[in-house]
């Protein structure tokens, strides 16, 4: 059921969300996921949609899509993982030499207070946990390549993400802190959002197992992330649905109004779940944790229409402040109520391409 919904995804989806939006990191997401079907099935038919991305990622030129002279942009770090697949794919130089910049990009990009990479230029002195998943597994397997030793900079940066959107009551994540305590969003003590939305800590987990899986060889550090990644996953598993084995996109609060078991953050928990138990980083057990949460998804939200499989359940996009596009939005308020709020989209990369990674390591067993 999964591989023949990827399958149609890749091949009539992917490539509609690439012709119609210039690359993003939900684009990474979804070469990612691609590159782990290829791997763990070792069927090659997988990389034919990943080769055929590069067209919008890169041109003959070397000009990578939606990069931007001077922009400060976390989320276009994430692009270095999709041209580290594709250089190695193709072996064409054009991909090598813009990895090279996506690290030049990273080593001159600027800090909050904290030492943390900041979001955005519009987001100065904020730290969002999807920043540790734009920036770190990339930073680690670039670092890994040419044998710079830079991991106490990677490490530091989980362990200050962890000290400052950590809540010791709830033993989950905030999504974002303001370092600057200038933003509406922001606990004027803590410098905090007010509720854990789900993708949010979902990119955090993945963030952690991708990186140990190279910084385990590469620094006597690496533990530290094993920690954390049990921390975290059994503060999110003690708010698992019972009816569905999912998550909710307000992960603590499941009776608020419209909220509801999400796809993509709960993929990602899975994929940790999964993944952190193959790498030694959990006890065995948590892989049929995460196997369960994947299933939940598959009986919840991937649905036969009309003899096409279709994924729901998706937050298409949250955010917090006024926003990448209009800069002028009111509603993103980092609250509860916002969160839910936020439009749901069938097949978003977001989802569809989590479950990949998520079915990936479900393969590996």
């Amino acid at each position: 059921m999964w591989l023949k919904y990827f399958t149609k995804y890749l091949e009539k989806d992917f490539p509609h969300f690439l012709a119609d939006k210039a690359w993003n990191y939900k684009d990474d997401l979804c070469v990612v996921g691609a590159a782990n079907l290829a791997d763990v099935t070792k069927d090659t038919s997988w990389n034919q949609y990943i080769t055929a991305s590069g067209k919008w990622l890169i041109d003959d030129s070397g000009n990578v899509a939606n990069w931007i002279e001077g922009e400060n942009n976390i989320d276009k770090i994430s692009f270095g993982k999709s041209l580290m697949i594709l250089r190695d794919l193709t072996g064409k130089a054009k991909y090598a030499q813009a990895v090279d910049r996506a690290y030049a990009f990273l080593k001159q990009y600027p800090r909050t207070a904290t030492g943390n990479l900041w979001h955005k230029d519009i987001y100065p002195n904020q730290v969002w946990l999807d920043g540790l998943y734009m920036a770190m597994p990339f930073y680690a397997r670039y670092i890994a390549e040419i044998g710079e030793n830079r991991w106490d900079d990677i490490m530091d940066q989980f362990e200050s993400a962890h000290k400052l959107l950590w809540n010791e009551k709830t033993k989950l994540y905030f999504h974002g802190c303001d370092i600057s305590r200038k933003m509406d969003w922001a606990d004027p003590e803590t410098g905090c959002n007010s509720a854990t939305w789900l993708r949010a800590e979902g990119w955090y987990m993945m963030a952690l197992v991708d990186v140990y899986e190279l910084a385990v060889t590469n620094t006597k550090r690496a533990r530290e992330l094993a920690t954390l990644l049990k921390q975290g996953l059994d503060g999110i598993l003690q708010y698992q649905d019972n009816k569905t084995s999912m998550f909710f996109q307000v992960v603590d609060l499941a009776d608020f109004p419209n909220n509801y078991p999400e796809t993509s953050g709960s993929a990602m928990i899975a994929y940790a779940l999964m993944k952190g138990a193959r790498l030694g980083m959990l006890p065995k057990e948590y892989w049929d944790k995460g196997s369960q949460v994947l299933d939940g998804i598959r009986d919840t939200y991937l649905k036969n229409e009309g003899g096409r499989y279709r994924l729901h359940g998706i937050c298409a996009s949250a955010g917090l402040g006024a926003g990448p596009d209009s800069h002028n939005r009111k509603d993103r308020t980092g609250k509860a109520d916002y969160y839910i709020s936020e439009a749901q989209m069938v097949d978003n990369q977001h989802g569809s391409a989590a479950c990949m990674m998520a079915v990936s390591e479900q393969l590996r067993r």
